[in-house]
Protein backbone atom coordinates (compact mmCIF):
# COMPACT_ATOMS: atom_id res chain seq x y z
CA UNK A 1 0.00 0.00 0.00
CA UNK A 2 1.50 3.04 -1.19
CA UNK A 3 1.82 6.02 1.51
CA UNK A 4 -0.38 9.19 0.79
CA UNK A 5 1.25 11.85 -0.72
CA UNK A 6 0.81 14.34 1.91
CA UNK A 7 2.71 18.13 2.29
CA UNK A 8 5.33 18.67 4.90
CA UNK A 9 2.11 20.71 7.32
CA UNK A 10 0.06 17.62 6.70
CA UNK A 11 -0.68 16.55 10.44
CA UNK A 12 1.55 12.89 10.97
CA UNK A 13 -1.74 11.20 12.14
CA UNK A 14 -2.28 10.73 8.25
CA UNK A 15 0.91 9.21 7.87
CA UNK A 16 0.70 6.21 9.73
CA UNK A 17 -3.27 5.72 10.81
CA UNK A 18 -2.57 2.08 11.53
CA UNK A 19 -1.47 3.04 15.17
CA UNK A 20 -4.83 4.34 15.90
CA UNK A 21 -6.48 1.04 15.97
CA UNK A 22 -5.90 -1.17 13.12
CA UNK A 23 -2.72 -3.02 14.19
CA UNK A 24 -4.05 -3.62 17.94
CA UNK A 25 -7.23 -5.13 16.71
CA UNK A 26 -5.40 -7.15 14.05
CA UNK A 27 -2.83 -8.78 16.74
CA UNK A 28 -6.20 -9.00 19.47
CA UNK A 29 -8.03 -10.97 16.61
CA UNK A 30 -5.37 -13.31 16.10
CA UNK A 31 -4.69 -14.55 19.68
CA UNK A 32 -8.23 -14.56 21.05
CA UNK A 33 -9.46 -17.54 21.69
CA UNK A 34 -5.88 -19.60 22.02
CA UNK A 35 -5.00 -21.44 25.14
CA UNK A 36 -1.30 -21.60 26.68
CA UNK A 37 -0.12 -24.54 25.11
CA UNK A 38 -1.00 -22.67 21.34
CA UNK A 39 0.77 -19.45 22.69
CA UNK A 40 3.74 -21.41 24.34
CA UNK A 41 4.52 -23.47 21.23
CA UNK A 42 8.08 -23.28 19.85
CA UNK A 43 10.43 -25.34 17.92
CA UNK A 44 13.99 -25.59 16.99
CA UNK A 45 13.01 -26.69 13.51
CA UNK A 46 12.56 -23.14 12.32
CA UNK A 47 14.08 -20.17 12.57
CA UNK A 48 10.84 -18.48 13.32
CA UNK A 49 9.19 -20.70 15.45
CA UNK A 50 11.79 -20.05 18.33
CA UNK A 51 10.07 -17.56 19.78
CA UNK A 52 6.44 -18.64 20.79
CA UNK A 53 3.11 -16.26 19.66
CA UNK A 54 3.16 -15.42 23.64
CA UNK A 55 6.75 -14.09 23.21
CA UNK A 56 6.49 -12.62 19.52
CA UNK A 57 3.30 -10.14 21.25
CA UNK A 58 5.48 -9.36 24.24
CA UNK A 59 8.36 -8.10 21.57
CA UNK A 60 6.53 -5.98 19.65
CA UNK A 61 4.63 -4.68 22.45
CA UNK A 62 8.21 -3.67 24.25
CA UNK A 63 9.57 -2.54 21.01
CA UNK A 64 7.57 1.42 21.00
CA UNK A 65 9.27 1.83 24.43
CA UNK A 66 12.91 1.14 23.15
CA UNK A 67 12.23 3.03 20.15
CA UNK A 68 10.23 6.13 21.24
CA UNK A 69 11.41 6.71 24.35
CA UNK A 70 15.07 5.10 25.36
CA UNK A 71 16.37 6.24 21.48
CA UNK A 72 14.28 9.09 20.12
CA UNK A 73 12.80 10.23 23.65
CA UNK A 74 14.99 13.29 24.52
CA UNK A 75 14.70 14.80 20.86
CA UNK A 76 11.37 14.60 20.60
CA UNK A 77 9.99 15.11 23.55
CA UNK A 78 11.90 17.86 25.03
CA UNK A 79 9.91 19.17 27.62
CA UNK A 80 10.23 15.63 29.39
CA UNK A 81 9.21 12.29 28.57
CA UNK A 82 6.48 10.83 29.28
CA UNK A 83 5.52 8.51 32.47
CA UNK A 84 4.97 5.44 31.66
CA UNK A 85 3.99 2.98 34.29
CA UNK A 86 6.71 0.32 34.98
CA UNK A 87 9.05 0.85 32.58
CA UNK A 88 11.61 -1.28 34.47
CA UNK A 89 9.51 -4.67 33.65
CA UNK A 90 8.63 -3.30 30.15
CA UNK A 91 12.02 -2.97 29.71
CA UNK A 92 13.34 -5.98 31.40
CA UNK A 93 16.94 -6.46 30.90
CA UNK A 94 16.42 -9.98 31.80
CA UNK A 95 14.69 -10.99 28.61
CA UNK A 96 15.67 -10.57 25.12
CA UNK A 97 14.13 -7.84 23.60
CA UNK A 98 10.16 -8.80 25.71
CA UNK A 99 8.71 -7.70 28.85
CA UNK A 100 9.25 -8.83 31.82
CA UNK A 101 7.77 -12.47 31.88
CA UNK A 102 7.32 -13.24 35.76
CA UNK A 103 5.18 -10.27 35.15
CA UNK A 104 3.72 -10.11 31.60
CA UNK A 105 3.00 -13.53 30.89
CA UNK A 106 -0.62 -14.08 30.53
CA UNK A 107 -2.46 -12.16 27.65
CA UNK A 108 -4.48 -9.88 29.37
CA UNK A 109 -1.39 -8.38 30.70
CA UNK A 110 0.42 -7.88 27.46
CA UNK A 111 -2.39 -6.93 25.28
CA UNK A 112 -2.64 -3.87 27.51
CA UNK A 113 1.39 -3.24 27.47
CA UNK A 114 0.30 -3.30 23.41
CA UNK A 115 -2.51 -1.10 22.95
CA UNK A 116 -0.23 2.03 25.59
CA UNK A 117 2.55 1.08 23.42
CA UNK A 118 0.21 2.08 20.13
CA UNK A 119 -1.26 5.28 22.42
CA UNK A 120 2.68 6.32 22.34
CA UNK A 121 2.96 5.96 18.49
CA UNK A 122 -0.27 7.86 17.78
CA UNK A 123 0.89 10.50 20.64
CA UNK A 124 3.98 10.86 18.48
CA UNK A 125 2.35 11.72 15.53
CA UNK A 126 -0.22 13.90 16.56
CA UNK A 127 2.42 16.25 18.26
CA UNK A 128 4.54 15.80 14.87
CA UNK A 129 3.65 17.02 11.12
CA UNK A 130 4.74 15.01 8.05
CA UNK A 131 7.64 17.54 7.77
CA UNK A 132 9.09 17.13 10.87
CA UNK A 133 8.72 13.33 10.95
CA UNK A 134 10.96 13.37 7.99
CA UNK A 135 13.48 16.25 9.03
CA UNK A 136 14.19 14.53 12.50
CA UNK A 137 17.23 11.78 12.21
CA UNK A 138 18.62 9.61 15.23
CA UNK A 139 21.57 7.57 13.74
CA UNK A 140 22.24 3.92 14.14
CA UNK A 141 24.57 1.00 13.11
CA UNK A 142 24.20 -0.21 9.57
CA UNK A 143 24.43 -3.47 9.77
CA UNK A 144 23.35 -6.07 7.35
CA UNK A 145 19.81 -6.21 8.84
CA UNK A 146 19.25 -2.34 8.59
CA UNK A 147 21.18 -3.05 5.03
CA UNK A 148 18.29 -5.25 4.08
CA UNK A 149 15.41 -3.15 5.75
CA UNK A 150 16.84 0.15 3.77
CA UNK A 151 15.58 -1.95 0.27
CA UNK A 152 11.73 -1.71 1.93
CA UNK A 153 11.94 1.92 2.96
CA UNK A 154 11.37 5.25 0.19
CA UNK A 155 12.79 7.58 1.90
CA UNK A 156 14.35 8.27 5.63
CA UNK A 157 17.47 5.71 6.20
CA UNK A 158 20.14 7.14 4.66
CA UNK A 159 23.90 6.09 5.42
CA UNK A 160 26.45 8.26 6.86
CA UNK A 161 29.15 9.83 4.21
CA UNK A 162 31.73 10.14 6.81
CA UNK A 163 31.48 6.40 8.19
CA UNK A 164 30.32 3.62 6.26
CA UNK A 165 29.04 1.64 9.54
CA UNK A 166 26.61 4.14 10.36
CA UNK A 167 22.78 5.56 9.06
CA UNK A 168 20.70 8.16 9.69
CA UNK A 169 17.07 7.47 10.49
CA UNK A 170 14.49 9.64 10.40
CA UNK A 171 11.65 9.80 12.64
CA UNK A 172 9.13 8.54 9.93
CA UNK A 173 11.46 5.85 8.66
CA UNK A 174 10.88 4.79 12.58
CA UNK A 175 7.64 4.50 12.62
CA UNK A 176 7.39 2.95 9.34
CA UNK A 177 9.76 0.28 10.20
CA UNK A 178 8.05 -0.78 13.79
CA UNK A 179 4.49 -0.97 11.12
CA UNK A 180 6.84 -2.87 9.13
CA UNK A 181 7.78 -4.84 12.23
CA UNK A 182 4.38 -5.95 13.91
CA UNK A 183 3.23 -6.66 9.84
CA UNK A 184 6.57 -9.27 9.98
CA UNK A 185 5.59 -10.24 13.69
CA UNK A 186 1.95 -10.99 13.08
CA UNK A 187 2.89 -13.17 10.16
CA UNK A 188 5.11 -15.33 12.58
CA UNK A 189 2.21 -15.78 14.92
CA UNK A 190 0.12 -16.90 11.62
CA UNK A 191 2.36 -19.35 11.23
CA UNK A 192 3.17 -20.50 14.16
CA UNK A 193 -1.06 -21.44 14.48
CA UNK A 194 -0.36 -22.55 11.14
CA UNK A 195 2.22 -25.43 12.30
CA UNK A 196 -0.23 -26.29 15.11
CA UNK A 197 -2.65 -26.99 12.53
CA UNK A 198 -4.96 -23.51 13.24
CA UNK A 199 -6.38 -21.10 10.90
CA UNK A 200 -4.92 -17.50 10.52
CA UNK A 201 -7.77 -15.11 11.63
CA UNK A 202 -6.77 -11.39 9.88
CA UNK A 203 -4.95 -10.72 6.51
CA UNK A 204 -1.45 -8.76 6.74
CA UNK A 205 -0.79 -6.20 4.18
CA UNK A 206 1.49 -7.42 1.46
CA UNK A 207 4.47 -4.55 1.87
CA UNK A 208 7.42 -3.64 3.65
CA UNK A 209 9.68 -6.49 4.97
CA UNK A 210 8.09 -9.13 4.38
CA UNK A 211 7.75 -8.86 -0.02
CA UNK A 212 11.62 -8.50 0.37
CA UNK A 213 12.79 -11.15 -2.39
CA UNK A 214 15.28 -12.65 0.78
CA UNK A 215 13.14 -12.83 3.47
CA UNK A 216 12.03 -16.17 4.95
CA UNK A 217 8.60 -16.74 4.14
CA UNK A 218 8.88 -20.77 4.95
CA UNK A 219 5.76 -22.88 6.44
CA UNK A 220 5.78 -26.04 8.66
Amino acid sequence: MPEPDLPDNAPGTQLFPQFESELYNMYAQEVDGLTDQQLDFESDRWEWAKWSIRRNVSHVASGEFRWLIIRWGNQIFPQGLPVIDDMDNILSPKYDRRMDEDKYWQMGTILPILRKAHDLCHQVLSQETVGSLRSKELQIDYNPQWQLFAQAHPRGLRQDPNDSSKAFLSLEATLRHRYYEYTTHLFNIQRLKRAQGLTAKVEIPQEGYLVLPTWDRSEA
